[in-house]
């Protein structure tokens, strides 16, 4: 392998779209199973399918139905609904989750990284307010160009060789896309969303029968833990506080109580004045006390408590 090279500029996430829907003509669904179907996503994921979504559903789940041998939605409800089917459940949400991403995706986000949240963390190092550590949540992190982002930023601003100590948690419900992103190997024509300077440093070229291909050098994949994480229910086994979480284009797809939940959640994961990163058509205003806009899509935690 050998450096790529290439110029760019500036992740979203696992969520539903009728983007390359494979047709299944064969496939049906009544309204009272596709609210079952409903009823059991959400149960699992917080994500509500709206009644539209019944040709994603469909054309979604076809592939699934003919790897089982299941000729219908209505069997493979009676399946996928079993107690111990989790495998499946899994299964089926990979199958109904979308995931587009790219590197540096919206880039007025990474500028606020590197022009106001690192000069803060080495003010307070230098001042003993903080040690040299640093941790971060890529929420939904998709196929892992955000974290891997995150993760050259920090790479470069703030150093291991200068004793920092930076690590990142990266977490999503696909276990399809986490499989990509912990290999973190990219097509070449993704070189073109990197600053030349990161895909020379951060980026190694393929050769041989890894032509076409880039693959992000160990040292930035070693500073990243890729986990599968229900947002709406999994949140025993992460280590917080977090100085920065990243969650973007996942809240719209939750219902207000869902989200309601999950930000609550979040908020309680960072450390107090850290920063959540969401998507542009994400408004948390009305969601949390425990947040203040700093500017759009940029909120800091304070010392308010929720009201419960």
């Amino acid at each position: 392998m050998l450096a790529a090279s290439g110029t760019g500029t500036a992740s979203a996430k696992s969520r539903p779209s009728e983007a390359g829907l494979e047709p299944a003509p064969q496939l049906s669904v009544s309204p009272e199973l596709f609210q079952k179907f409903q009823k059991l996503i959400y149960s699992e994921t917080g994500i509500w399918l709206g009644p539209a979504k019944t040709a994603l559903l469909c054309g979604r789940l076809f592939r699934r139905l003919r790897s089982l041998e299941i000729a219908s939605l209505e069997d493979y409800y009676d399946v996928v609904a079993r107690p111990d089917q989790q495998d499946e459940r899994a299964r089926m949400i990979d199958a109904i989750t979308t995931n587009e991403t790219r590197f540096f995706r919206e880039p007025r986000q990474f500028e606020f990284l590197v022009q106001a949240l690192i000069p803060r963390w080495r003010a307070e190092e230098e001042r003993h307010l903080r040690a040299k550590k640093i941790r971060i949540w890529s929420a939904g992190c998709s196929s892992g160009e955000e974290p891997y982002t995150v993760a050259m930023l920090l790479a470069r601003h703030l150093p291991a060789a200068e004793g920092w100590d930076v690590r990142l948690l990266a977490t999503d419900i696909s276990n399809r896309v986490l499989e990509k992103a912990q290999r973190g190997i990219y097509l070449i024509a993704k070189a073109a969303e990197l600053p030349r300077d990161f895909l020379h440093g951060f980026m190694l070229r393929g050769m041989a029968e890894r032509e076409g291909e880039m693959k992000v050098k160990v040292e930035i994949q070693h500073m990243i833990d890729f986990r599968r994480l229900n947002l709406d229910q999994d949140y025993d086994l992460i280590d917080s506080p977090f100085d920065a979480i990243f969650c973007r284009n996942v809240l719209i797809y939750f219902d207000a109580a869902a989200k309601r939940r999950v930000i609550a959640r979040l908020a309680g994961h960072l450390a107090h004045e850290g920063v959540l990163f969401v998507g542009h058509a994400e408004n948390l205003n009305s969601f949390s006390a425990q947040l203040r806009s700093l500017e759009p899509t940029i909120f800091a935690k304070t010392g308010k408590k929720e009201n419960r």
